[in-house]
């Protein structure tokens, strides 16, 4: 027996195809050489050989084809046949019925003899089997048998409405009968026609097709016959082409590439037994040097791997761990067809390349973590959301529990002063063993030797694992006092927040036992994540400031408190802005007559600008009110303001405008329960009448401030006593998340309720419009309306003649008297000769007086005049000019007020007897003694 098996096989020439040496004469040295290519080609095609079975499963093929497509042919050619009846039966039918002579021979004397010689002619000439004509009653008329002439067909039908066509078996085969109804001269059918023909007539095409298919045949299986030959023919002539040593030699080049590769390769048997493995497989594995054929479970493999390798699963890169080797598997079936006949598995070492992929998946998550960081720290300008957003940012990504203390000028948005020695725990996230850490708020000492105050110290990251300092800056962030030692022990980075070259805090990044320490490669990733977070929170920081010295601004600007008058309810609410102060304001000015003027405005823009704007307009609008201007009159002029402060800084450089401001002015006035008001580009106000219902009147709508072309008009209408007056600017209403239509119609659902005070509408508004993170400011002012009592209203006209005064002194008195006021009566008798002499001498009819008793003596002197009377001082020789001095001197206030027909001289009193005017005269003076207007 030979030593080497495998290599005996190989030197075999005939097992291999080797080609014997010729001769010198070119011819084979053997004189059997046609002998053995006869054998040879024989055996070729033999049912053993591969060659021969390929050739007799191209014959089955051919002949399973043919046997089809005979059987294809057959049923199609009867179809064909069937269809090509039908057509043939149905035209000569039709076209006998619709002939012209066919229904007159129907009503004529004899059909018969008429229709028989035609239809006999018909049957002949198109090779029909059957033409009958039938009467409407079901007689023949026409036969090919004479015999059954005149006979009527039992249980025939009338004749059909359309054409029929049947497929009946008759005793000549297969047969195709149509039937046409033959139409009258009044289209009704009087007899119809049949005609039949048997389907073998119109056969042919299989027998015809038949040769054909037959010769294609046979033609396929020669071709198929001789590509096997010439396959065979050349994969035997290049085995022939090597010889046994050339085929030994590419089994030692196989084998050597085999067992050479740095790869595993594993090749397993159906039956789950290791057929193959190289030298890199059995390093990897560890197998013993002495394997024939054991089974994958007698192997002391890894179980996942020894599952992989005993499933019928195909994986690709599939990791797993094997002692100290991450090992990432692929496998494959060895059956080209894919059944399970075995597998081939290779392995490849991944160790280095996981960890140095592991370092790289960190820095990857670092990087992302960076990203994300960048898009949430800082997405609103506030300095405790930024620190909060910092904190979360972090965990658990990067560490168990982080914790942010800022100074406390960093809070207030000022600039922190150096050196820090006290912070606040303005953010805490995450948790982790140990004791919980010190609440949010908590002010905390910067205490020497921390890492929080040595990283302050050197503006550097500070890393601690110790146990004894991690102890001590759990301590401090835990707060003090006994504990007992905690095993798991922490580690600590502590990084300041630094920018523009002041510390604004300390951020600590803590992980606990149970985590992986932080190492050096983790500060500067914390310093990058702190760096960050720190100009974020010095923008943060600098938005406070301003935002505080524009609220503080505002404020100041804004009405501190609001007047109690009598003829109104009020409360108010006034929201500044998130984002930055806007120019919204209201006002409440009180005005003669015991009315009341309600104002509210919205400056375009957000920040200081608009907060001085708006001071400005509300100072403007007091001033205006004081003049007892008509709405519309007194928008006009406020436009006017609006547009010169507008020029004034563009020719100042001044790239932001006002571009403009909108206002609401209503003047409600209790003696006759009016409301006059104008608009200028500002939202209608809210009418909630008595008994619940709410509507916006339709006032004119005045272009905004500043713009300017277009005139003001003011609407006057009567307002029931209780109802309330709701005016707003569209910060309450307008929202970029919503409409102002929904806006407003929330607004009417929650002012729908009758019977609440100003104060409850405000907090029921305000509810149902929560101003949460709002982008604009909101002013909100509610004024219930009162109606002053007719009982102290007084009024006289008076002529135009001084001997009237004496008698309206006496009036005015007669009615003091009966208001229990006559302690004032000498003083109101006093101011009122004088405005009515004025009014008589310089005035012009009507002339009116008016008293009001209100929370004050209102006195009104009314004439159709527009001239006003002003105070001036009068020379010691002039003979009067002093009346208006004793006006002042006895009434609180006083002024003048137009009207559509003339003016108002007004003048209020207390209603006490004090006197708060321009100042008293001499305890000697008598005040008569400077009356020289007027006639006692």
């Amino acid at each position: 027996m030979s030593a080497h098996p495998r290599r005996a096989r190989a030197t075999s020439p005939r097992s291999l195809g080797g080609r014997r040496p010729r001769t010198a004469s070119g011819r084979h040295g053997d004189d059997t050489a046609p002998t053995r290519r006869a054998e040879r080609l024989r055996s070729l095609f033999g049912v053993r050989s591969v060659a021969g079975q390929v050739l007799l499963f191209q014959v089955i093929v051919v002949v399973l084809t043919v046997a089809a497509a005979l059987v294809a042919l057959v049923i199609q050619s009867r179809n064909d046949n069937t269809r090509a009846a039908r057509l043939r039966s149905l035209d000569t039918a039709t076209t006998l019925a619709q002939a012209p002579g066919t229904a007159s021979a129907m009503t004529g004397p004899d059909p018969t003899a008429v229709l028989q010689p035609l239809t006999e002619r018909i049957r002949h000439e198109t090779g029909v089997d059957l033409v009958v004509v039938y009467s409407r009653e079901g007689v023949r008329f026409t036969h090919p048998d004479p015999a059954q002439i005149g006979e009527t067909v039992p249980g025939s039908p009338a004749p059909p409405r359309e054409p029929v066509t049947r497929t009946i078996d008759t005793t000549q085969g297969l047969s195709v009968v149509s039937t046409v109804p033959v139409p009258g001269a009044d289209g009704a059918a009087v007899a119809s026609v049949s005609v039949g023909i048997t389907v073998r007539k119109v056969a042919g095409m299989a027998a015809e097709q038949m040769p054909i298919l037959l010769g294609a045949a046979a033609g396929a299986l020669a071709v198929c016959a001789g590509g096997t030959a010439l396959v065979s023919r050349r994969l035997l002539r290049q085995t022939h082409g090597l010889g046994p040593v050339e085929m030994t030699r590419m089994y030692d080049h196989h084998d050597a590439v085999l067992h050479a590769v740095r790869e595993g390769v594993l090749i397993t048997g159906g039956d789950g037994r290791l057929l193959l493995a190289n030298d890199e497989a059995r390093r990897l594995l560890d197998l013993p040097p002495d394997l024939e054929r054991p089974r994958i479970t007698e192997l002391r493999l890894d179980p996942g791997i020894a599952e992989l390798l005993t499933s019928d699963r195909t994986a690709t890169d599939e990791v797993h761990l094997t002692a100290d080797r991450l090992l990432a598997v692929n496998k494959r079936p060895t059956a080209p067809d894919g059944a399970y006949a075995g597998s081939v598995v290779t392995l490849r070492d991944t160790t280095e390349l996981r960890a140095l992929s592991g370092r790289a998946e960190v820095a990857r998550e670092r990087l992302t973590l960076l990203y994300d960081a960048g898009m949430r720290i800082g997405s609103t300008l506030d300095v405790e959301r930024t620190a909060r957003e910092l904190a979360e940012a972090a965990v658990p990504r990067f560490a168990d529990r982080v914790t942010v203390e800022l100074a406390e000028e960093v809070l207030r948005g000022e600039e922190p002063a150096a050196p820090v020695t006290v912070m606040r725990r303005t953010a805490v996230s995450g948790g982790g063993a140990g004791p919980p850490p010190l609440p949010v708020g908590t002010a905390i000492p910067l205490a020497e030797g921390t890492p929080q105050a040595r990283c302050v110290a050197s503006g550097r990251a500070v890393l601690e694992t110790a146990p004894g300092t991690a102890e001590a800056g759990r301590e401090r962030d835990t707060g003090h006092g006994t504990r007992p030692p905690d095993h798991h022990a922490e580690a600590l980075i502590a990084v300041p927040l630094r920018a523009r070259g002041a510390v604004l805090g300390v951020v600590g990044f803590r992980r606990t036992g149970g985590a992986e320490p932080f190492d050096e490669e983790d500060l500067p990733f914390a310093e990058e994540l702190a760096t960050r977070a720190a100009v974020a929170l010095d923008n943060a920081r600098r938005y406070t400031r301003e935002h505080a010295m524009a609220v503080t601004l505002q404020c100041s600007l804004l009405p501190r408190d609001l007047p109690e008058p009598s003829a109104l309810e009020l409360a108010h609410r006034y929201l500044p802005a998130q984002a930055g102060v806007g120019g919204d304001w209201f006002d409440v000015i009180e005005l003669s007559g015991a009315r009341v003027a309600l104002v509210v405005g919205d400056v375009v823009g957000h920040g200081m600008h608009a907060a001085a704007t708006m001071g400005r307009l509300r100072t403007a609008v007091h001033n205006f009110a004081t003049l007892d201007l008509a709405p519309d009159e007194l928008l006009a002029r406020l436009d006017d303001l609006v547009a010169r402060l507008d020029r004034e800084q563009a020719a100042q450089g001044e790239d932001e405008g006002l571009i403009g401001a909108t206002c609401l002015y209503v003047v409600y006035d209790p003696v006759t329960g009016t409301c006059c008001t104008a608009r200028a580009g500002h939202p209608p106000f809210a009418l909630v009448l008595p008994d619940g219902t709410v509507s916006f009147p339709d006032l004119p709508a005045g272009p905004p401030l500043g713009l300017g072309g277009l005139p003001f008009d003011s609407t006057e209408f009567r307002v029931p006593e209780g109802s309330r007056l709701v005016l707003y600017t569209d910060g309450l209403v307008e929202d970029r998340d919503r409409d102002i239509d929904v806006g407003l119609g929330i607004l009417r659902t929650a002012l729908s309720h009758p019977d609440r005070t100003p104060e409850q509408t405000c907090r029921a508004v305000l509810d149902a419009l929560p101003p949460d993170r709002a982008r604009d400011d909101i002013a909100l002012l509610v004024a219930r309306t009162r109606v002053l009592d007719p009982g102290r209203v007084a009024g006289w006209d008076v002529p135009r003649e001084t001997s009237a005064v004496s008698a309206v002194r006496a009036d005015v008195g007669r009615q003091l008297e009966a208001w229990d006021l006559a302690e004032v009566g000498f003083t109101t008798e006093l101011i009122l000769s004088e405005l009515v002499t004025n009014a008589i001498r310089h005035g012009s009819a009507p002339i009116h007086v008016r008293l009001l008793r209100d929370r004050a003596l209102i006195c009104e002197v009314s004439d159709g005049s527009s001239t006003s009377p002003h105070l001036r001082h009068a020379a010691a020789t002039d003979e009067g000019g002093r009346g208006l001095f004793l006006v002042a001197r006895y009434a609180e206030r006083w002024g003048t007020r137009y009207t559509g027909t003339g003016k108002v001289i007004w003048t209020e009193q207390s209603l006490d007897g004090g006197t708060t005017g321009l100042g008293g005269f001499p305890d000697d003076a008598d005040p008569l003694d400077q009356w020289s207007d007027v006639t006692l």
